[in-house]
């Protein structure tokens, strides 16, 4: 069976490299390096040494990733041939994608692998850097850094720093949470006589001329508390602390029944943030949506019936769940054909053994308008509904004859038949793809800013509404929707 034979080149100078491994590179009869650019290898290149770099694969990609997979597959073609030696910076178990790749796919090939020795660069970089990883830090890859995964609370060294355009992106994923000026370290390398500490801010970090694969960037631990707002683990904790011994008296009083109306509330004035298109409004409306959830969340974990980590898990597990066309092998080529999967796998999880009735899924909570669409959708959703337009309106004309017919008695059955004219109102909205509570908060709106207007205008001429007549009102109305289409033709 062939064999590679993965040695780590330390993160030091010669003078550093342990004897074991020095003999192994100079005996290596076929040695591949990962890169030349080492201070190891500068030295030994002095004593005659043979290798093969793969430096000149990084300048034909313009992922890491097919970087990786190059090298990857190129030393397994070697190794199929005969023994062979791999070299990477550091410790080959540290930070070295390459190396991952040989250790899960390898075997498949019939090949062996046998990691050598090498110091990792995290022992001479705590050292430079002087911190003591008891208190928690975090090694992450600049090369596929996520903002998700970011602990600001611990030292916080981003390794694979290799050029402009990583420390460009790694810059811009920390720009996300961080101020723009905050102060990060650039450690190059650690360990070596060519070691060197330069502190940077933040937006400067791609400018830096020491970039190589020796660097690596430093973030200490942010304790400025208005930074850390940004974390949600933060804000768990502020709840937390409402809620607590010590916390809010309101906070502490609150229940799920009570905090119902403020969840209703909070909902209303997002969507009017929504209507506006006011960004700023939206944040702050969503915001006081998510203290919602996490107020119930924090009152479940009090209780000990359930934490916010549960309310995740459920909700990631059922997007997962009903979008197997994204996260499975189910096809979705359409808008509908992506409703009709969501039905069926709610329905299957609803199970046939739940005999609810259709118009049981309809919530109690919801506006009426809104419930009305959802009870027509429903028995839309089992054939009983018109295939058409026409027969909904003559259901229109139909109850607005009824409800006349009752008005001119005056008889109590006139809020029944009402009611039947808003319900078929909204099936002419349904069918029209029309949004009933939308529309009806649009006129709501266009009202209340024309009637402001002609408030205005009676305030401007210093007499009351009283000295006015209906007329001249209605005057003042034409005024307003005047002004409004002018403005409208010019946007």
């Amino acid at each position: 069976m062939s064999k590679i034979t993965i040695l780590g080149l330390g993160a030091g100078d010669l003078d550093q490299l342990p004897l074991g491994v020095y003999r192994a590179l100079t005996n290596a009869s076929l040695l591949y390096l990962r890169t030349k650019e080492h201070p190891v290898i500068t030295d030994l290149i002095k004593e005659g040494l043979e290798f093969i770099s793969f430096d000149s694969i990084y300048e034909k990609h313009k992922q890491f990733q097919e970087v990786y997979e190059e090298i990857y597959s190129t030393l397994i073609q070697k190794a199929l041939q005969e023994d062979i030696t791999y070299a990477v910076p550091g410790h080959p178990l540290v930070a070295e994608k390459t190396v991952q790749l040989l250790l899960e796919r390898a075997a498949d090939h019939g090949v062996t692998i046998e990691i050598g020795g090498g110091q990792s660069f995290l022992d001479p970089l705590f050292q430079a850097l002087k911190i003591d990883p008891i208190e928690g830090f975090q090694l992450l890859d600049g090369t596929s850094l996520k903002k998700d995964e970011l602990v600001f609370t611990q030292h916080l060294i981003i390794g694979q720093v290799y050029d402009q355009f990583v420390a460009s992106e790694v810059k811009l994923t920390l720009m996300d949470i961080l101020p723009y000026d905050n102060d990060v370290f650039i450690v190059t390398a650690a360990g070596s006589k060519e070691e060197r500490i330069r502190k940077v801010p933040l937006h400067e970090l791609d400018r830096a001329v020491e970039l190589n694969n020796l660097t690596s960037l430093y973030v200490p631990p942010i304790t400025d508390e208005t930074i850390l707002y940004k974390n949600f683990s933060k804000l768990r904790g502020i709840i937390a602390e409402l809620r607590g011994p010590n916390g809010c008296p309101w906070d502490k009083k609150q229940t799920h029944e009570s905090l119902k109306k403020y969840l209703i509330e909070e909902a209303y004035e997002l969507i009017e943030a929504i209507h506006e298109d006011d960004i700023d409004h939206m944040i702050e409306e969503l915001g006081d949506v998510l203290l919602q959830v996490m107020l119930h969340a924090q009152i479940g974990e009090d209780d000990g019936f359930f934490t916010i980590e549960d309310v995740i898990e459920g909700i990631s597990a059922k997007m997962v769940r009903r979008h197997p066309h994204v996260f499975g092998d189910r096809k979705a080529e359409t808008e509908e054909d992506v409703l009709r999967n969501w039905q069926d796998i709610k329905n299957e999880e609803k199970g046939a053994a739940n005999e609810k009735l259709i118009m049981d899924g309809v919530s109690k909570a919801l506006p009426n308008l809104m419930a009305a669409s959802e009870i027509q959708k429903k028995a839309a959703k089992v054939g009983f509904d018109w295939q058409e337009v026409g027969p909904a309106w003559e259901k229109v004309k139909e109850e607005l004859r009824e409800f006349e017919t009752e008005a001119e008695t005056g008889s109590h059955q006139m809020v029944n038949e009402f009611g039947d004219i808003l319900f078929a109102l909204v099936n002419i909205a349904r069918f029209n793809k029309i949004d009933p509570e939308e529309a009806l908060y649009l006129t709501n709106e266009k009202f209340k800013r024309r009637f402001s207007f002609v408030e205005k205008r009676v305030k401007e001429s210093g007499k009351d509404f009283a000295a006015y007549s209906l007329e001249q009102l209605d005057e003042f109305w034409e005024e307003a929707k005047k002004l409004e289409r002018s403005m409208n033709d010019e946007t």
